[in-house]
């Protein structure tokens, strides 16, 4: 009897020390803060620091701002003169050819109006051309040169007509206004093998020229002319068309000719001045 219950107060003792280790053994697991909680805590965090929804005309403020840093009016208060697209006012620039067994006539005249886009004082040039005598385009054209002698193209106002009628305008763009942006006409000082945008209105208007002659040599009804810069030009909105251009210095435009996809050919035949 004696043994027994010596027997059973050991086993007493054994479960109480196993309590009490158990028992420690809790207390010091739940100071800890779980590795999966402290995730949850810090990503709760970095949530919070940024808004769930972006207001679309918060967007739209910051996608302008983008598209204007592409034009500094800075940049256009001391314009310089390019001799190979000459802009002087009253000049009158006469072209004639053909174009798919049609005759064709074109003249760009250089206005004294003005219009501001982008805070930049373009130019207004009117270009008319005819087919066969009948007036198949007008269109106002906004140039502006910058202070290196750079000429820009900012947009145009284009009419065309069929019979008398106006029948679309669907040429018609104007940089800063449903993410258009201007583009260079014609470079400061063109390099052999410069590649550039001329213009820019998607699936609109997307212009791109290059660089490939200094020095080559035209002859049109106007005169002949060595030196002269001609450029390769053609939009990706039209695949398989080019055309070659070229520009006499202290002259201007020379000829314009389909190399690709085309037959039409332009020649200068005058230039007049008021």
């Amino acid at each position: 009897m004696k043994n027994k219950m010596l027997r059973n107060i050991v086993v007493l003792l054994i479960g109480v020390a196993l309590i009490m280790v158990s028992g420690c053994t809790d207390t010091s697991y739940s100071e800890e803060t779980p590795e999966e909680d402290m995730v949850e805590e810090e990503t709760a965090d970095v949530d919070a620091e940024v808004p769930e929804d972006i207001p679309e005309d918060a967007m739209e403020e910051e996608t302008d701002e983008v598209s204007d840093s592409v034009i500094d009016p800075a940049d256009f208060t001391d314009p310089v003169g390019n001799p190979y697209f000459p802009l002087e006012v009253g000049t009158t620039f006469i072209l004639e050819g053909e174009s798919d067994g049609e005759d064709i006539r074109v003249e760009m005249y250089v206005t004294d109006q003005t219009k501001e886009i982008m805070g930049v004082m373009t130019m207004v040039i009117r270009e008319r051309e005819w087919e066969d005598g009948e007036l198949v385009e007008d269109t106002f054209d906004w140039y502006a040169n910058d202070n290196e002698g750079n000429v820009w193209y900012f947009g145009e106002d284009s009419k065309e007509y069929d019979d008398g009628k106006l029948e679309s305008t669907a040429g018609s763009w104007e940089a800063g206004v449903d993410g258009a942006e201007p583009g260079i006409l014609m470079k400061a000082d063109p390099q052999v093998g410069d590649i550039y945008q001329q213009e820019y209105y998607e699936g609109e208007a997307e212009d791109m020229a290059e660089v490939l002659s200094l020095d080559a040599s035209v002859t049109v009804e106007y005169g002949s002319f060595d030196n002269c810069l001609q450029t390769k030009e053609w939009t990706p909105l039209e695949p398989g068309v080019e055309e070659n251009k070229y520009y006499a210095s202290g002259v201007g435009i020379l000829k314009e000719e389909a190399v690709v996809g085309g037959d039409e050919v332009l020649e200068l035949v005058d230039i007049t001045t008021e």
